[in-house]
């Protein structure tokens, strides 16, 4: 039923990304989430498949494919079971990668966008501060102009890929009076004096750097500035409408691997004398999981087909954040239920798959702020549109 969606292209490419990572990827994940970082070869090889230069024009190394081939690379990365490696990825490929090719200048894109697509250098996004959370307009990180340099103060935290990535998109305030209208956005890198990282301790995604950014009298030229002075809120605000829609798509991936997963384990599981997949309330329970799943993954996919086409979905995105993530959540705790006293020991896959679902709803923007968008937009007619650079 999804040929409207993906060619046969579509689906050669999914294999062949799925051969990839059986191979390149999943016999170090356990070690991954052991130690808490990914080995920097695998960014270098997933970018020289050209997996991060998808989405991207051809001029910077991309391969200008339709948003469909996206969706494949983030639904295949659900399977192996490590939302931490995921998320790297993930973050690499459209992130900070995103506001470098849609406010960067020719000479940034050249310097920190086309290495990123073949994986030579890993950037991350910060944002999100420890006093703002979801208050991206609230943030405290000043950058003050000096010359022809700006000065950067302040903190950002939760940040993935924050420890051990090369350079740094980020946000900060150059008019702290103008609250929203004063953001902007700039790049920097790592080795820049006065930039700190602390690495967080995470409940999941144990595979992937989150960080917590300090950034102390931090010297960037004025030439790092991304845009125009002053429009960065509404610079984040336009590419958030992709984040949301990929957490989406992960979450209904992951949610089908894990029913995926649990009947093949009803199938083989007895208790009484017969299969799990025999007692009818535990059929009847995941014929429910799978139709909301089944409705999760269409709803993404036609939003993803209108992302394709040059629109803007915002509150589609946000609904799909909304619900999608809820879904997840909700099928996986009752899957980890299904295996009894096997699904809380970590052998099993859905101990870590639990674990790592449980930050859909928070990442990106929590739950409740999707619903104040969805509320914004239909009760208060407000109206989200793309800016320029």
């Amino acid at each position: 039923m999804y040929s409207k969606y993906f060619t046969e292209e579509h689906n050669v490419f999914r294999e062949s990304f799925r051969e990839f990572l059986n191979k390149e990827v999943v016999p170090h994940v356990d070690r991954w989430e052991e130690t808490g970082q990914i080995d920097r070869e695998i960014f270098r090889k997933m970018g020289e498949m050209g997996y991060f230069a998808l989405y991207y024009p051809e001029a910077y190394g991309g391969l200008d494919l339709d948003f469909f081939y996206t969706v494949i690379f983030l639904e295949e990365m659900q399977r192996i079971n490590s939302g931490g490696f995921a998320a790297a990825m993930w973050v690499q490929a459209f992130l900070g990668a995103q506001h470098l090719l849609k406010e960067g200048d020719e000479r940034i894109k050249q310097e920190y966008l086309v290495p990123t697509l073949t994986g030579e250098k890993i950037g991350c996004l910060a944002i999100t501060e420890p006093f703002g959370g979801s208050d991206v307009a609230g943030m405290r990180t000043t950058a003050v102009k000096e010359g022809d340099h700006y000065i950067i103060n302040g903190s950002k935290t939760f940040i993935t890929n924050g420890v051990y990535s090369d350079y740094l998109v980020v946000a900060a305030k150059t008019n702290p009076e103008a609250k929203g209208r004063g953001i902007s956005i700039f790049v920097m890198d790592r080795d820049t004096p006065g930039i700190s990282a602390t690495k967080l301790n995470k409940l999941g995604w144990r595979a992937s750097d989150t960080g917590e950014i300090g950034f102390d009298n931090v010297k960037i030229p004025a030439e790092n500035l991304m845009g125009k002075e002053g429009k960065g809120f509404p610079y984040i605000m336009q590419h958030f409408a992709l984040e949301r829609l990929i957490m989406g798509i992960n979450a209904h991936a992951r949610a089908e691997y894990a029913i995926e997963y649990t009947i093949e384990y009803m199938k083989e599981r007895t208790a009484f004398g017969q299969s799990l997949n025999k007692f009818q309330a535990l059929r009847h329970n995941l014929s429910d999981m799978l139709s909301e799943v089944e409705m999760a993954k269409c709803f993404n996919y036609a939003i993803s087909e209108e992302l394709d086409k040059g629109l803007y979905p915002v509150k589609e995105a946000s609904m799909s954040k909304l619900l999608s993530t809820k879904i997840a959540d909700e099928v996986i705790y009752k899957c980890l239920q299904y295996l009894g006293g096997y699904g809380y020991i970590e052998e099993y896959p859905l101990a870590r798959m639990w674990r790592d679902s449980r930050l859909g709803p928070i990442g990106g923007g929590t739950s409740e702020i999707m619903r104040e968008i969805i509320a914004k937009m239909t009760l208060d007619g407000k109206d989200y549109k793309p800016v320029a650079g």
